[in-house]
């Protein structure tokens, strides 16, 4: 299991990181994505920690605040050292029925941060996340209000969930002007078969220094091997429960396709080809990976030691690239010139 820095940051972070979106969910959406109670919590938060994982991700939404409860009591049962485990939550969605019970305005992010230490049972978030973008509080209300809890110890590290590359940059440039706590990490959806991320965040995440921990990698399970053009997947899971995210189902089986015949020639799953693709992209930090069961956990892992030719990858680049779209074949075409120039003088 490789480690790797978390942004522009001095903190290391696992390229596995455990999430914990299947943890305690008992009706609604969330018992669809998962129901795991404390012990099989604990079985997969050791297994994970026992394979090399240190990084774990939850948030206060999920199952309405369960997940961090047991993930938290987990910690604390297995006697997990706290600074062998970084802990990411986040801050964003609806907790309550009260107008301020949500978003991400300085009096949700810190009544937020305070219920998300008790039922975690810790003193402090090594990562705290805004999970979506508040088009009703002002970015520099929120970046303030983050870089306070950073001033008084109780957030290490702050970042950001599903938010546009325009939105991030206008974050770090109010953060870098007031002298700031910046955003060091973006959590996001990216897929072999969902690259849309690759036009506008993945050139800003290189250019700014912010870490990339990725979402629902299989998309939903869609890319597990479990599905094909005519196969449904096995009942009950969670695309067949909890059809999201949005994917180009031509272009996803197209994936699968492609995928198969490389997981056959190692006797491995498709799951752990579409993660292998994942670990070799350049700007990605983490995965997040989530399991119902050791079984799935398992093969999850085993995605670390799965490594793609050159000729495998760029086969997978060919069939999951994304069509053109403006400005982009503007910007490759008008640039190509002065890209040659400079990779001249590099060679010089």
């Amino acid at each position: 299991m490789r480690i790797n820095p978390l942004g522009r940051t001095g903190l290391f972070v696992s390229e596995l990181c455990l999430g914990t979106m299947t943890f305690g969910g008992s009706t609604g959406l969330w018992a669809q994505i998962g129901s795991l109670q404390q012990a099989d919590a604990e079985r997969l938060i050791g297994q994970a920690i026992d394979a090399g994982i240190n990084f774990i991700d939850t948030a206060d939404v999920y199952a309405g605040g369960v997940s961090e409860q047991m993930t938290g009591q987990a910690l604390k049962n297995l006697k997990v050292p706290r600074e062998n485990v970084v802990v990411a939550t986040k801050v964003f969605g609806e907790t309550g029925p009260a107008a301020n019970t949500r978003g991400s305005s300085r009096s949700h992010i810190l009544d937020g941060v305070r219920a998300s230490l008790k039922r975690l049972q810790l003193d402090h978030v090594d990562l705290y996340q805004i999970h979506g973008f508040d088009p009703a509080t002002p970015i520099e209300e929120t970046v303030r209000a983050l870089d306070q809890l950073v001033r008084q110890g109780h957030v290490r590290y702050v970042g950001v969930s599903n938010w546009a590359a325009w939105q991030i940059v206008k974050a770090l440039g109010v953060a870098e002007r007031l002298g700031l706590s910046r955003f060091e990490s973006l959590q996001a959806y990216y897929t072999v078969a969902g690259r849309d991320l690759e036009r506008e965040l993945i050139p800003m995440l290189a250019s700014e220094g912010v870490g990339l921990m990725v979402w629902s990698p299989l998309a939903g399970g869609l890319l597990s091997g479990k599905f094909g053009r005519d196969q449904k997947g096995e009942e009950g899971s969670r695309r067949t429960t909890f059809d999201f995210p949005p994917v180009d189902r031509h272009r996803a089986h197209d994936c699968i396709d492609a995928m198969r015949p490389m997981a056959q020639a190692r006797g491995v799953s498709v799951a752990q080809i579409a993660l292998a693709w994942l670990l070799h992209q350049p700007q990605v930090t983490t995965v997040i990976i989530g399991a119902k069961r050791p079984d799935q956990l398992a093969d999850n892992l085993a995605a670390t030691q799965v490594t793609l030719s050159a000729d495998e990858l760029r086969a997978l680049d060919e069939v999951s690239r994304l069509p053109a779209e403006y400005p982009g074949w503007m910007l490759e075409r008008q640039g190509e010139v002065r890209r040659k120039q400079l990779l001249q003088s590099r060679r010089a």
